[in-house]
């Protein structure tokens, strides 16, 4: 009750400043938005532009996820290679987002592949720093219970090792979907011929402030939907075991 007050209150403050403006070329209310997102999904290209970002986030997503998932759990599980690894590390948490894509355009070309490997690149070291802290703080007693009974390896990972690192996950891949799509709409901006990216680009272009904030807010409320109705329950059933 209280997010849907707080919500209404900045869509409240919006329409009033809307309003003081007078110009919805400028600042173009929340009801104007609305129908220009209606006319979008209906009559435009809106849900083919989302299509394509919402593709290039899914991709960048699940590589950037895979490769950061197993170089934490080395990383946290092995104290030698950490030492060798951790100043790579730091580099890349470090390194602009914008870099990186200009880099892999100018290396790998105007493509596909080049727009996601800069998006899983800016996403790997964040989920790598996450697991790597969540094998850290594994239970040794776990451990050693694990050995004593002679658990094979895959019923280990099962039942020892993904049920204390799954809150560590669910965590990293909340926070670096917030991250990823962000990052998306930087390298269709930059390079791309579809996407919403590409269609902020566009309307940058032509000074059109309402169809900026058409695509800004329609994905933006994509990417909500997916955060309260994926990301949120998956965090919390993944923490379950540590309440029971």
């Amino acid at each position: 009750m209280v997010r849907l007050i707080s919500l209404a209150l900045m869509l409240a403050g919006w329409a009033t400043l809307a309003h003081l403006i007078s110009d919805p070329e400028t600042l173009p209310g929340p009801f104007h938005v609305a129908g220009l997102i209606a006319s979008e999904a209906f009559d435009g290209p809106l849900f083919f532009h989302m299509g394509a970002t919402l593709l290039r986030v899914l991709a960048a997503f699940m590589l950037a996820m895979s490769f950061g998932l197993v170089l934490g759990l080395i990383m946290g599980r092995n104290r030698s290679l950490n030492r060798w690894l951790d100043p790579w590390l730091v580099v890349f948490l470090n390194l602009p987002a914008l870099v990186t894509i200009v880099l892999c355009y100018l290396w790998i070309g105007l493509n596909e592949v080049a727009a996601i490997l800069a998006v899983a690149i800016n996403k790997i070291p964040m989920v790598t720093a996450m697991i790597r802290e969540g094998a850290r703080a594994f239970d040794a007693d776990l451990d050693d219970m694990a050995q004593i009974y002679r658990m094979p390896t895959w019923r280990r990972i099962r039942h020892v090792l993904l049920p204390q690192l799954a809150p560590h996950i669910a965590a990293s891949a909340r926070t670096g979907t917030a991250l990823i799509w962000k990052i998306v709409l930087v390298v269709e901006f930059l390079g791309r011929s579809n996407g919403v990216g590409f269609q902020l680009h566009l309307y940058f272009q032509l000074f059109d402030v309402p169809m900026v904030l058409t695509y800004s807010l329609s994905f933006v409320l994509v990417m909500l939907l997916i955060e309260v109705a994926i990301l949120q329950p998956w965090e919390t059933h993944a923490s379950r075991w540590r309440r029971a």
